[in-house]
């Protein structure tokens, strides 16, 4: 069902995405991104393209940032990895656990599988590479914060993998998409990964008319009657962000009230936005200003610096230049040239209201 929650696991669950689905699973590249906006898709379209590979291994970078206190440790990474081994299913979970039975730090009591403290992961993708395994880290730029050095550990271990394990594959996900870019550093000679070759899959929110046909078919898989008036209404005010036009469709079918669920859409935002600020207070208080003022229109350079200063945050030029560049890199925001001037835009039209609002 489109208008389920969850992330999806099987293709015909999603909508107009075979092109992307079709990419990540016939790819052979070492290493693929999968890059775009919060709630445009990224996690089901992972979790639906290892399902198919059948050998598909799932680890979440942000649930073990948050799990760990904002810091990941190796003993969170083992955990996880062996959470995302006991989850595989059929036949391929069989074979795993043949080749890991192998590994020392590994035991194997009946369906489950124990990681050690002394276990190597290297050891781990190597046996994973046996039976050609995908593995796939959803949010990947948080595993910058594994480990004592900026996760150059994990890339390390990456560029090991990339070298010389043929038949292993990592899937990255990242919706700060500069910020997983840094962090990789494929173009910095200082990274591990530096000089290696990647592909990169790029989810887009929908254009207006998918997104029309998007909750079209949603309601009608919901056996729902709605009129064109308020689809077209819903998408003007959502935009093409597949996760809000979910909770707006969810929302419509249980209450028939347009205007009820756009305010259930936006007091849903307000709940997501509320904890992402805090994680972006902790990095620089002046962040939530920006977005802030350019939300409200203050949205060139000139602007953006005289709305902070009116709230008493006098900041240098080479300093806000900074703040603005590390806030594109987080895919919060992004330069618009349409009016023939330099501005910015929040990324997501459904945040920048909730951000006018506040």
């Amino acid at each position: 069902m489109l208008f389920d929650p969850r992330p999806k696991k099987r293709r015909e669950e999603l909508f107009d995405r075979e092109e992307e689905i079709n990419e990540l699973v016939t790819t052979s590249e070492p290493l693929t991104l999968l890059l775009g906006i919060r709630r445009v898709g990224k996690s089901s379209l992972l979790r639906v393209a290892l399902n198919e590979l059948e050998n598909g291994v799932y680890i979440d970078a942000r649930k073990m940032y948050f799990d760990s206190g904002g810091w990941i440790t190796s003993e969170s990474l083992i955990r996880e990895f062996e959470r995302a081994l006991n989850s595989l299913r059929g036949a391929i979970k069989g074979r795993v656990f043949e080749v890991l039975g192998h590994v020392r730090g590994v035991s194997i009591s009946g369906l489950r599988l124990e990681l050690g403290r002394d276990v190597r992961l290297s050891e781990v993708l190597e046996a994973l590479n046996e039976v050609g395994a995908v593995v796939g880290i959803d949010e990947a730029q948080y595993l910058r914060f594994y480990g004592s050095r900026g996760g150059r550990e994990f890339l390390a271990l990456l560029a090991y993998s990339y070298d010389n394990l043929d038949n292993l594959r990592f899937i990255l996900t990242g919706s700060e998409v500069g910020l997983l870019h840094d962090f990789l550093g494929t173009d910095d000679y200082e990274s591990p990964l530096y000089g290696r070759a990647h592909r990169e899959v790029v989810l887009k929110p929908f254009p207006r008319e998918l997104s029309i046909g998007f909750l079209r078919r949603g309601f009608s898989e919901m056996n729902v009657d709605v009129s064109s008036e308020v689809i077209e209404e819903a998408v003007d005010v959502l935009d093409g962000v597949p996760g809000w036009l979910v909770e707006f469709g969810r929302r419509y079918a249980e209450t028939r009230d347009l205007k009820g669920s756009l305010d259930y859409v936006f007091n849903r935002a307000r709940g997501f936005l509320r904890g992402e600020l805090e994680e972006l207070k902790r990095r620089s208080p002046r962040y939530v200003l920006i977005l802030e003022a350019i939300a409200r229109g203050h949205n060139r350079w000139e602007l953006i610096r005289d709305y902070l200063s009116s709230r008493g945050q006098r900041v240098p030029n080479s300093r806000l230049a900074g703040l603005l560049r590390n806030l594109e890199k987080m895919s919060w925001i992004e330069e618009d040239f349409s009016s023939g001037v330099k501005r910015y835009r929040i990324t997501d039209p459904v945040i920048e209201r909730v951000l006018v609002e506040r």
